[in-house]
């Protein structure tokens, strides 16, 4: 499997590469467009119980879409739903990431995709819920964001404070703790912060450039309310 990330920017879409025999599994609704070769199936990653935690814990698909040239080498053209960078990555079998519940777009076969639970404290109080997605095994790995995705690079011990509303997604080996943005609690929510993470390294985390639900609260003064 090989891809190509096209017209990149906020209206990005992936053009996914298959042998013949060769499948990739995307989120449900993601393809755009297929050659006559690729068959479509509907499949329950990780069977009915990994499927049914997936949805009802950390709320995304049921199923997700697998896609395989079963008649020759083919493509496939993938987009997320929301406007935003497509970032791929490749999975070696030794790290693991983290992916908030939005942020996976697609996958090689060998990439396995599991919800895991965290504590009761970044569950209660992080914004992503109790379970995340925790995505490992080989092959490439293709996220989405919500806006531009940006890159953070930590060394051991250094650490980088993030409002959790950005996260995508972030190395099994970095550590974080929930914590209030300001000193006291009126500074953090008067801030406009709240909540934030602070991310101590060594590893990876990808942020993204815009807050899904600031948006959302944007949009809401514009929709008229019925008496």
């Amino acid at each position: 499997m090989k891809s190509e990330i096209l017209y990149p920017g906020a209206f990005p879409m992936v053009r996914v590469y298959l042998n013949d025999g060769e499948t990739v599994k995307a989120e449900s609704g993601a393809m755009v467009a297929a050659s006559p070769t690729i068959d479509i199936e509907s499949k329950m990653e990780g069977g009915f119980l990994g499927a049914l935690s997936r949805k009802m814990l950390s709320g995304e698909k049921f199923f997700f879409q697998t896609l395989r040239a079963s008649r020759g080498a083919g493509e496939v053209l993938l987009a997320p739903t929301v406007p935003g960078e497509i970032v791929v990555m490749d999975l070696d079998g030794v790290n693991e990431y983290m992916v908030q519940k939005d942020g996976f777009l697609a996958g090689a076969e060998g990439v396995k995709i599991e919800s895991k639970m965290q504590s009761f404290t970044r569950g209660l109080l992080g914004g992503e819920g109790f379970f995340i997605l925790k995505i490992s095994g080989t092959g490439q790995l293709i996220l989405n964001s919500f806006g531009a995705v940006h890159k953070i690079e930590l060394k051991p011990n250094e650490e980088y404070i993030v409002d959790n509303s950005h996260l995508v997604a972030w190395t099994a080996t970095t550590t974080y703790n929930i914590e209030k943005a300001s000193s006291g609690w009126i500074a953090s929510l008067t801030s406009g912060e709240g909540l934030v993470c602070r991310f101590r390294g060594p590893g990876v985390v990808y942020i993204q450039s815009r807050n899904p639900g600031s948006f959302g609260a944007w949009i809401r003064q514009f929709i008229p309310v019925s008496e």
